[in-house]
């Protein structure tokens, strides 16, 4: 048996480089590149909405009739030109009527005694606490004790008012984290099994929001059922856009679902400030965002009883509409991709069976 002769590698083929190979470069490079892209997005996102908030176009109410109160608020008007909105209410009685209902922000009566700012800060504790700032220097101009007025407090169990703010976040992360799942999961089930699944889901995610807000911690103190429905109307929405696009985006569904569920959609929920404290930009998406219409929808139900919210429940049902469609036009391009390859395989067949006859 003859002997095989090994060959020495050299030295410096066996110690690694100093400097990574090129090839290694251009796999950290699409590594990297989603990371990068969701830390650069969050940045922008929380801070183009959050970092300068002020207020605009408030409505105000100030509480008298004749010429003596439209005079004053027009000098209120004059004075706070971007902040307020300023409009006389006939009585208190009015004015906590229509801070109640949310037609007006706040309020501001005064007698010969003392001064009254009726706010809400249940329907946006930052929009209270703003105009209770914008309303205070007044009174202590007019040399006037204040009183404030909470015409619709948050509850006991909810002091920053923000509980459904929280609980829209929880949904919206279960929700666009579960479609990447069943995207996946039912990648080679039929259309229908993609729908159902996802509404299961749905269904799931919102239920357990909601008996963690609700019994657990007390957030929710009425019409349970009602949110309920319309949290899994909601979840059902992101989770069918989500298995829509994973099929034509791949890797990059998981930092597009960040980008309109996260970055856009809890900056303009109003869940931390209300619309008329945001920047144009989030003002502007958020009268038509998902997580907008479920969140005032939710305010509704929890605190404005008796208040509608159709035009909230349409914007959710088309949320979802849309994310129907997107699985149609997935579907639909997965059968011609698949389609497309079977005709190239039969292709590649046949012209082989053809080269073997030839020979």
């Amino acid at each position: 048996m003859s002997a095989h002769r090994i060959t020495p590698v050299p030295a410096a083929a066996r110690k690694p480089g100093v400097w990574p190979p090129a090839s290694f470069w251009k796999t950290f490079g699409s590594h990297i590149v989603i990371p990068l892209f969701l830390a650069a997005g969050m940045a922008l996102a929380y801070l183009g909405a959050f970092h300068a908030a002020q207020p605009s176009n408030i409505p105000v109410g100030i509480v008298g009739e004749g010429p003596a109160a439209e005079v004053f608020a027009q000098t209120l008007n004059d004075k706070a030109p971007d902040a307020l909105d300023v409009r006389t209410v006939a009585t208190v009685k009015s004015a906590k009527q229509k801070v109640a209902d949310g037609t007006i922000s706040a309020a501001y009566a005064t007698d010969s005694a003392h001064a009254t700012i009726i706010l809400s800060t249940a329907a946006s504790p930052a929009e209270a606490s703003a105009a209770e700032e914008l309303l205070l220097p007044i009174a202590y101009q007019q040399h006037l004790p204040v009183t404030v007025d909470d015409v619709r407090p948050v509850p006991a169990d909810d002091m920053t008012g923000q509980g459904l703010f929280f609980l829209m976040v929880a949904m919206s992360v279960g929700g666009y984290s579960s479609a990447i799942a069943i995207a996946a999961v039912t990648a080679r089930l039929g259309i229908g099994w993609r729908i159902a699944v996802s509404a299961a889901t749905a269904v799931v995610v919102s239920a357990i929001g909601v008996v963690v807000a609700g019994p657990l911690f007390h957030v929710l103190t009425g019409n349970e059922r009602s949110i309920g429905l319309l949290a899994a109307l909601y979840t059902f929405g992101i989770i069918t856009i989500g298995v829509g696009l994973h099929p034509m985006l791949g890797r990059w569904a998981t930092p597009v679902l960040t980008l309109l569920f996260v970055m856009l959609n809890v900056t303009t929920s109003g869940g931390i400030f209300p619309t008329n404290m945001m920047p144009p930009f989030f003002a502007g998406l958020s009268t038509f965002w998902t997580g907008a219409a479920w969140l005032d929808a939710a305010r509704a139900l929890t605190y404005l009883p008796g208040q509608p919210f159709g035009f909230d429940g349409l914007r959710l049902a088309l949320w979802a509409a849309a994310g129907l469609a997107l699985i149609g036009i997935s579907h639909l391009l997965t059968l011609r991709r698949r389609q497309a390859a079977d005709d190239t395989l039969a292709a590649t067949a046949e012209e082989e069976e053809t080269a073997a006859v030839a020979a």
